[in-house]
């Protein structure tokens, strides 16, 4: 009956007005919660109800249907290859969540030292394969999935790469995380979730063109957004005078601007083991998304401009910073990046209550490269302004968390950051960054009274008309530990770049560990035909966790047999590449042909442009031959792939060149069938698994004493490709262990490179080299287009500072060399497959082995 009275709502005040956004505050087993704490009974019925997923093919099954009617709402008569994607990912994603509970919980509970290794590159490729492998699954979901009516590797097609990286160092960060992982190592990695990755590679008219990377488009099933993480970051403002609570002054910085870091995680599983670790990557959201106000007003965006500001952040990889745009861009991204993190590393200290001194021993950083080096100053400014320390004990609680990883010699690419733009951004680091300049140099200057020149050279602060922040000098002051990736690079380190920072700290700072690359990604899945020749041959899988039982299959180098089942693979993946380049390229090449591979980051010092003057020379004489001399040629195809910076004029260059020549090449009757030049747009983690199985030779060929290690030279040879390389990097350490019988080394050496190019600088003494200038006279008569564009191509060879000119006779040498040894066809195989049983050191395995008993300090925790 009415009352006459309108009805009230019952409200709950609590809820109604909790409207502020939630953040995480502990994680770990039962009991261990500031909040909500169950009692003994409904704790108990907790883990009776949180049974780990059963893998049995009808489990798998049953997960796969739940999830393709509860999670995509479909059915079996509403289904194609990318919902049965969607569907395995999901199941899998349950299991990898379950061993992920239980490895946070059980570090929880014991409080081992992690590692958190910062990278703003993760080049994960795709997941669903190798979480199969990993969990030791695939044939059971092979079944599953083929009892549903599809096929596995079909559906393994349908993921789109992770677009969280571009080369070798995020690469790098990914197989060391699958490392981490598989050696049972408490570690977590952190990165920035990029909306549209660093770029899509296409070509057009033989030009370079950037398109967005829309990776995120369909969603990703992999990660698992988390809402209530998140941190404020802030930047630009004021900086003014304070007190603490004990009323000691301190500096407090009022920022002006402000956004929000969301975590999503990324499980990684290990080989064989119940230990899942974790990748936690940053996206930036404004405070407030929407402005109601000016969308009253009619003023639709300003309305939303916020919104666009912080996303930015983390749109793209890598922003092009040819202007001030750009340089803002990237100097926040950095920032970001490493704030977040900080917040989330002593959010997880901190549960322990244990005190800021002991922060080092339960809390290894690994710096790799310089972009996360802000980190160094952010941890310093919270210990003084918000915890209190004074200068000198949080100082010594950063130097002891703090190692950095060096990933280049190369002057002109270690970062630095104007100082003026440095104040405006981020006001109070500017200020630690000038206080830990001042305390160091005043240690310098005790050590060396008077060396002013000295003091010069050390001084984070780059003197000139405009201040610059030198990044790697502040990497190197603020870790413990400075290491190169291999060899030489680090004897490169040690002595030329960071020789006077060796000679005040002391050369045990300095050390090396030598890059490695897991099996698991790099063999057992992207090759598996071999795999499973070499798990036969060799009594079990074994090798794919100890990768020094390749040794064992030296014996069989010389056993026809085994040769022919090794070779028959190889051409078989050499198939499925020409088939991919048919599809892709639309360019028709054979799989008896000596397939030569070069693909990596298009740079100068890489030398894809003497590559590619080597193949316009290779054909060009091909042309001059009769059809007796050709009929006796070993038939080759030349692979590039890469992709160069937005704003590197030089490399897109060196694009549009092997495209321009591809278009004569590939178009001249009389001599294609010899000599094919394919360049295969967007490559990615994906791409490489395809290609680098079916190379013959692949070409690491950088200058002398510029590459650092290289890893693309590792995986190549450990699917049965011999190098033509130049001694440089990790070919070094690779022919050590192959014998130099069984890798293709020309070139200038490290120790020469100076003096000639100081002769042909200073002394007049240029020896150009008859056979390139040939070249470069076609390329200037329009034989491969209009010459005009390659003009400040070709004028690189003027001052030729990566020497062109003083290897080319050699590189061409020993390309004829390459072609007379593959002509024996047994002594071809042989030599793969020695290289391949000599790959056993550089296993990712062993070099995260090093970090953790040299640098980091940690131990295995495994998981039960």
């Amino acid at each position: 009956m009415s009352t006459g009275r309108p009805l009230q709502p019952r409200v709950n005040m609590s809820k109604a007005i909790n409207t502020l956004p939630r953040s995480r505050t502990v994680t770990g087993p039962f009991g261990s919660q500031q909040g909500w704490k169950p009692s003994p009974e409904v704790a108990e019925k907790w883990k009776q109800l949180s049974q780990s997923l059963e893998t049995d093919v009808e489990s798998v099954q049953k997960s796969f249907v739940f999830h393709v009617s509860k999670t995509l709402a479909r059915s079996g008569f509403n289904m194609d290859d990318f919902a049965a994607y969607q569907a395995t990912a999901y199941a899998l994603r349950d299991q990898l969540i379950d061993r992920w509970n239980l490895t946070q919980q059980q570090h929880s509970a014991l409080l081992p030292k992690r590692v958190y290794y910062l990278s703003l590159e993760f080049l994960i490729g795709r997941s669903m394969d190798n979480a199969m492998l990993n969990l030791l699954v695939k044939d059971r979901y092979k079944k599953a999935v083929s009892g549903l009516g599809f096929n596995v590797e079909d559906l393994v097609g349908e993921e789109t790469d992770a677009a969280l990286g571009n080369g070798g160092l995020g690469r790098l960060a990914a197989c060391f995380m699958d490392s981490l992982a598989t050696l049972d190592y408490p570690a977590w990695g952190y990165g920035i979730r990029y909306t549209y990755g660093i770029f899509q590679q296409r070509v057009v008219d033989g030009f370079q063109v950037e398109y967005p990377d829309y990776w995120l488009t369909f969603g990703n099933p992999w990660e698992i957004q988390r809402l209530d993480v998140t941190y404020d970051v802030f930047f630009r403002g004021t900086v003014k005078t304070g007190k603490s609570p004990s009323g000691t002054p301190i500096s407090v910085w009022e920022p002006t601007e402000k956004v929000v870091a969301v975590a999503h995680d990324y499980p990684i599983p290990g080989y064989g083991t119940k230990n899942t670790i974790n990748i936690r990557l940053w996206s930036a959201k404004p405070t407030t998304e929407f402005d109601f106000a000016s969308f009253n007003e009619g003023n639709y965006d300003k309305s939303v401009e916020e919104q666009f500001r912080a996303e930015n952040i983390t749109s793209v990889l890598y922003p092009n910073d040819n202007h001030v745009g750009g340089k803002t861009l990237r100097l926040k991204q950095q920032y970001f990046f490493v704030s977040a993190t900080l917040r989330d590393i002593i959010r997880r200290f901190k549960k322990s209550g244990d005190p800021w001194s002991d922060f080092p021993e339960q809390v290894a950083i690994q710096l790799n490269d310089t972009h996360p080096t802000l980190g160094v100053v952010e941890l310093q400014r919270i210990l003084i302004d918000e915890e209190y320390l004074t200068w000198d004990e949080a100082w010594n609680i950063v130097t002891r968390t703090y190692s950095y990883t060096n990933h280049t010699v190369l002057p002109e690419a270690l970062e630095k950051w104007s100082v003026s733009l440095m104040s405006e951004l981020l006001p109070r680091h500017m200020q630690i960054i000038f206080d830990i300049n001042l305390f160091f140099l005043q240690a310098v200057e005790k050590a060396y009274p008077g060396d002013r020149d000295r003091l010069r050279r050390m001084s984070v602060i780059e003197e000139g008309p405009v201040q610059y922040v030198r990044m790697a000098f502040l990497a190197v002051i603020g870790s413990h530990h400075v290491n190169g990736v291999a060899a030489l690079h680090s004897e490169l380190v040690r002595t030329q770049l960071f020789h006077d920072f060796a000679a005040f700290f002391g050369e045990e700072k300095f050390t090396n560990v030598t890059n490695g690359v897991t099996p698991r990604r790099w063999l057992n899945q992207a090759n598996p035909e071999l795999a499973e020749l070499i798990t036969k041959t060799l009594g079990s899988t074994q090798w794919a966790s100890d990768l020094s039982l390749l040794a064992k299959l030296k014996p069989f180098a010389t056993d026809e047999q085994f040769q022919q089942k090794w070779m028959k693979i190889k051409r078989d993946n050499k198939q499925r590449l020409a088939e991919y380049i048919d599809v892709a390229c639309g360019i028709k090449v054979s799989p008896d042909a000596l397939f030569d591979v070069q693909c990596k980051r298009i740079h100068e010092y890489k030398r894809q442009f003497m590559n590619i003057l080597g193949v316009i020379y290779r054909y060009e004489r091909l042309k001059e031959m009769t059809d007796e001399e050709l009929k006796k040629q070993v038939p080759r195809v030349v692979v590039f792939a890469g992709k160069a910076a937005p704003g590197y004029f030089i490399a897109k260059l060196v694009i549009k060149l092997i495209n321009n020549a591809a278009v004569i090449i590939n178009d001249d009757p009389r001599t294609s069938p010899y000599l094919k030049l394919v360049f295969i747009p967007n490559y990615n983690v994906s791409l490489a698994e395809v290609i680098i199985p079916a190379s013959d030779i692949s070409q690491h060929i950088s200058t002398a004493g510029t590459e650092a290690s290289g890893t693309s030279n590792m995986k190549f040879v450990l699917n049965g490709g011999l190098i033509v390389g130049t001694v440089d990097g990790a070919n070094i350490e690779i022919g050590e262990e192959t014998g130099p019988d069984n890798i293709f080394l020309f070139g200038t050496l490290t120790p020469q490179v100076e003096d000639i190019r100081h002769n042909q600088i200073y002394a007049g003494k240029f020896n150009r080299n008859a056979k390139l200038e040939s070249v470069v006279q076609s390329i200037q008569h329009g034989k491969y287009g209009f010459p005009g564009i390659f003009e400040p191509l070709l004028h690189t060879l003027g001052g030729d500072f990566y020497l062109l000119h003083a290897d080319f006779e050699e590189y061409i040498e020993t390309m004829a060399k390459v072609d007379s040894v593959f002509k024996d066809k047994k002594l071809w195989a042989q030599k793969s497959i020695l290289a391949a049983a000599s790959m056993g050191k550089f296993s990712s395995d062993r070099s995260i082995k090093e970090y953790a008993e040299r640098i980091w300090n940690i131990k295995p925790a495994k998981v039960k």
